[in-house]
């Protein structure tokens, strides 16, 4: 019996190994769609109806994060797991760039993946279903609609992704006041570490750029400490 009515989308092209994580994730109560290459991991993304994506990085035709970036253009929200055999930070780094909520290097038990999914899985419900925070922000001469990941600035619209959204979204909801880095990393990425917090830097970065055309709007790094959106009157 399924213990969850959970979707996911697993793209491997190791034979075996996509086999048994097929296996272990329908057995343990997941409706698993199995893809072995990133075009074809695309196509049966675009005609199906996912709640997470489990993307191997080394595939042919299309690599995992090619495949991430198609797959957040047509669902900025939906979480992504990647996996690899690659351990470089620079690898890591570019995973989460690419849209990633989580990295899992090779090899790893079935056991760490069920909890890393399910963790995702709980924050991703957790924010669809705290109705007690807001989701529209609106500061300076720009606005945020959480919900529709779309950020108005006096240049225009940007469709961001999940991840720039929980970020923004954090800062919004903490507006003129720090937001500590260790709190950041917990609320959104589900832990504190290294690789973590050099992800949250990348998006940090990211959301300074597309919010300087409003000079009534400031993201202020404190050192050692965390960030603030800074908003003047």
């Amino acid at each position: 019996m399924k213990k969850n009515n959970a979707s996911l989308l697993l793209v491997e092209d190791d034979v075996n190994l996509g086999f048994v994580l097929n296996d272990f994730l329908n057995l343990s109560g997941y409706d698993t769609v199995l893809a072995k290459d990133g075009e074809e991991g695309f196509l049966k993304f675009r005609d199906g109806n996912f709640d997470l994506c489990i993307l191997d990085v080394m595939l042919p035709v299309k690599d995992g994060f090619t495949l991430a970036e198609e797959i957040r253009k047509q669902n900025p929200s939906i979480p992504i797991i990647f996996l690899t055999a690659k351990t470089l930070e620079t690898d890591r780094i570019k995973g989460f760039k690419s849209g990633g909520d989580d990295y899992i290097t090779k090899p790893f038990s079935t056991e760490e993946l069920s909890l890393r999914i399910e963790a995702i899985l709980r924050r991703s419900k957790y924010n669809i279903l705290r109705n007690d925070v807001p989701t529209v922000f609106k500061f300076g001469n720009s606005s945020f609609d959480y919900t529709n990941h779309l950020l108005k600035t006096p240049t225009g619209e940007r469709r961001l992704t999940k991840k720039e959204s929980e970020v923004l979204r954090l800062l919004c909801i903490n507006q003129d006041q720090i937001v500590k880095r260790e709190i950041a990393l917990k609320n959104i990425w589900g832990e504190d570490d290294y690789f973590m917090g050099r992800s949250m830097d990348v998006y940090i970065t990211k959301l300074r750029k597309f919010l300087l055309s409003d000079a009534k709007v400031s993201i202020i790094n404190i050192p050692r400490t965390g960030f603030k959106l800074e908003v003047k009157a």
